[in-house]
Formats: C-alpha cells, sequence, structure tokens
C-alpha cells in the first residue's frame, strides 16, 4: 500500500507545512486563533492542538514511545497557547521524521493492534492502512485550517506537495 520513501516525504511535508502555519498563528492574537470558525473542532487553535493530539498518540502506536494521556474530546486544550503548541509540534514532527527515516519495508505490513478511545473498543488494522491514515488525518485537519486561516483574512503558504522544497 505505502512504501517507508512515501512516509519520509510525508514526514517532511508534514514538517513544511507546520512551519508554514506556525510563521501565520505566531503573529496571531489569541482571541483570533481561538474564535469558534465553524470547523468541526471549532477553532484554529483547537484544531491545531487536536492534529497534534493525534500525531503524539499515533506515533505511541507505531513506535511504542510516549503518547497524550488525554481523551480526544479533551484534544482541542492540549496545549495552553500557541507558543506551547508550537515547542511540542516540533518535536514532535522531529519524532515522526526520525521514525520515518528508521523504517523498513516490513515495518508496514501485518496488523497492527490498539484500543481505541473515539470506538470505545480494541481494533486491529493492517499497519499500512493506520500509517497512510496518520498522514491523511494530518492533511485533512491542516485544510482546515489552511482554509480558516484564509477566512481570518491571513495569508498562509501554498500547501501543494510539489512545490515543497527538497532537503
Amino acid at each position: 500500500m505505502i512504501t517507508p520513501e512515501y512516509c519520509r516525504v510525508m514526514a517532511r511535508y508534514n514538517a513544511w507545512q507546520n512551519n508554514a502555519i506556525w510563521q501565520v498563528v505566531d503573529a496571531m492574537a489569541a482571541a483570533d486563533l481561538d474564535q469558534d470558525r465553524g470547523a468541526f473542532f471549532g477553532s484554529i487553535r483547537a484544531t491545531l492542538n487536536h492534529v497534534l493530539w493525534a500525531d503524539q498518540l499515533w506515533m505511541s502506536r507505531f513506535d511504542g514511545g510516549e503518547g497524550p494521556t488525554t481523551s480526544i474530546k479533551d484534544s482541542v486544550n492540549h496545549t495552553a497557547t500557541i507558543s506551547d503548541w508550537w515547542a511540542a509540534r516540533f518535536r514532535t514532527d522531529g519524532r515522526i521524521k526520525s521514525w520515518a527515516a528508521e523504517l523498513s519495508a516490513l515495518d508496514l505490513v501485518g496488523e497492527m493492534s490498539w484500543f481505541s478511545g473515539a470506538m470505545g473498543r480494541d481494533m486491529i488494522r493492517p499497519v499500512g492502512r493506520c500509517v497512510a491514515h496518520f498522514f491523511n488525518h494530518q492533511t485533512h485537519h491542516r485544510g482546515q485550517i489552511h482554509a480558516m486561516l484564509t477566512a481570518a483574512g491571513q495569508k498562509p503558504d501554498d500547501t501543494d506537495l510539489f512545490i515543497m522544497p527538497e532537503d
């Protein structure tokens, strides 16, 4: 379904896009970041927090490291300020890139199991599908964030994968 190289590219894309978002939100007032804009998680900050929380949760499943201790319901308050969000986001993006750098093709086959708090039950799914979901989830919610930033009069950078700078 996916390859280690796909994961490495998507890990770089994730970090690149999060950095671009940081460049915009760092200059915004907290009230503007917390304003309900009608998205699934309401505000820009709440959506940023949810994505960070989910990335940390999925990484704990993939690499066996630490994950968040709060529920999906509380994910919108995962960090208290946008500066706290960026510090955690930067560390998490590094974790994702390090994990992806070490992947082999065998790491992406087979099944994984976990208890899903969102579903309220044990889950068993193909690893490759879970990793694809992980990257798709980031992109999905960043699209919502991009739309909210644009509606708020901000000018976030382009999100097209083909224009991502090469390392």
